[in-house]
């Protein structure tokens, strides 16, 4: 089981930075066709950084979960005792994979639409790019069911959380 999480965090940050290094090629042609070098902007640059955002943000997500850098009000478990943290904390997580799991067909047809679609300045089919909103809902929902299995596995500890030790201890 960790050889497939480690397969799938290395997949994420591949893809992550594969769409990152796709943006910065289509922004240095862009600014490149602004100067006196090509002398005219080429369109297919402002479309391929939206194509490579999307991707890295599909890719992206699910580790910003795992490393717990997403969004997210932590100085509300903060302040609860560790039990209730706890299962705030998994109520999260299980609430992620509910949202996910039921995006996910929605997700698929809007892929399945852009069967038919091309792009318009680079001619790439629409599906290859509606694709990353359910790779997103995937690796968000496979990282929340990790996270959810590991906040499991914690220790029972029913100790105070660090915020409600007192100075003195």
């Amino acid at each position: 089981m960790r050889n497939l999480v480690d397969l799938l965090v290395w997949i994420c940050r591949f893809g992550t930075c594969a769409a990152f290094l796709g943006i910065i090629y289509a922004v240095v042609v862009q600014i490149m066709g602004r100067t006196a070098i090509f002398r005219y902007s080429p369109v297919f640059t402002e479309e391929l950084t939206r194509f490579c955002l999307l991707w890295m943000v599909a890719f992206a997500a699910g580790l910003s979960l795992r490393s717990g850098d997403l969004i997210n009000v932590d100085f509300v478990s903060s302040a609860l005792p560790r039990r209730m943290s706890k299962m705030l904390r998994l109520v999260c997580a299980a609430i992620i994979v509910l949202l996910c799991a039921m995006l996910l067909e929605p997700a698929w047809l809007f892929m399945m639409i852009g069967r038919g679609q091309t792009s318009s300045a680079m001619g790439w089919r629409m599906d290859l790019f509606n694709m990353s909103i359910a790779v997103l809902l995937t690796t968000l929902m496979v990282f929340a069911m990790i996270q959810f299995a590991s906040i499991l596995r914690e220790p029972k500890d029913s100790g105070p959380a660090e915020s409600e030790v007192s100075e003195s201890d």
